[in-house]
C-alpha cells in the first residue's frame, strides 16, 4: 500500500479537499481549490496541474484541533498552517505546507512562520501514526518539505511567475506569492516540467 493510500485511510474525508477535473476531453487535468474564511469573508486560490488522485492528498490542516489543552502556546506551538499537500509524483515526494492570507495586514512573516512550523509538526505526527499504527517503518521518510505563503489573496490578481526553485525548504525561507493568479503545482514544489 502506498503512503498516499495509507494517508487516505488515516485522514477523515471531512478534513480533505477533493481534486477537480478541468480541461477538454483530449487532456483532462486536475486542480484543487483551497478556500479559507477570515472574518466572514471567503477567499480562495486554485492550484492547477495537480497530480493524479492516487498520487496526492490535500489536507485542511487547521481542522486538527490546536493542542492548547496541553501546550502553553508561548512559542507558537499551537498554530498550524491552512493546508498540507502530500504528493508522490514519481520524480519527487513532497510535503507542501501552505498558509493563505487574504490581506497585507495579516501577512507578516513572524505570524506565518509558526503556522508553517505547526503544519510540519502535524505532518510529522501523521508520519509517526503511519509508522506505529499502520506498521510502516519507512512511512513518509523519503518526502521533502516545501513551505509556501500565499498573501494578498483578496487583492486584484496579477500574473504569477515565481521563479522555479526549491529553496523554500524551511518555514523561514518560505516561497512567498502575492496576489496570485495562476498557480501551478510543479512550481510550488520547485520542479521543472
Amino acid at each position: 500500500m502506498s503512503d498516499i493510500a495509507i494517508l487516505k485511510e488515516m485522514i477523515k474525508e471531512s478534513a480533505r479537499v477533493p481534486l477537480e477535473n478541468y480541461g477538454n476531453n483530449k487532456k483532462v487535468k486536475n486542480r484543487v481549490i483551497l478556500t479559507e474564511q477570515d472574518h466572514n469573508t471567503n477567499y480562495s486560490v486554485t492550484i492547477y496541474g495537480m497530480p493524479k488522485e492516487d498520487q496526492v492528498i490535500v489536507i485542511k490542516a487547521d481542522k486538527f484541533k490546536p493542542p492548547d489543552t496541553v501546550f502553553t502556546g508561548l512559542k507558537g506551538e499551537c498554530k498550524r498552517a491552512d493546508f498540507v499537500i502530500i504528493a508522490d509524483v514519481g520524480t519527487k515526494q513532497v510535503i507542501l505546507c501552505i498558509e493563505m492570507k487574504a490581506k497585507k495586514t495579516t501577512s507578516k512573516n513572524k505570524i506565518i512562520i509558526p503556522q508553517l512550523k505547526g503544519a510540519k509538526c502535524f505532518a510529522a505526527y501523521c508520519q509517526k501514526i503511519g509508522k506505529e499504527f499502520w506498521g510502516q517503518p519507512n512511512f513518509l521518510d523519503s518526502y521533502v518539505y516545501r513551505f509556501v505563503s500565499i498573501k494578498n489573496i483578496s487583492i486584484s490578481k496579477r500574473q504569477t511567475h515565481e521563479p522555479i526553485t526549491d529553496d523554500h525548504k524551511t518555514p523561514e525561507q518560505m516561497l512567498t506569492i502575492s496576489s496570485p493568479n495562476y498557480l501551478q503545482f510543479n512550481r510550488l514544489i520547485g520542479e521543472r516540467k
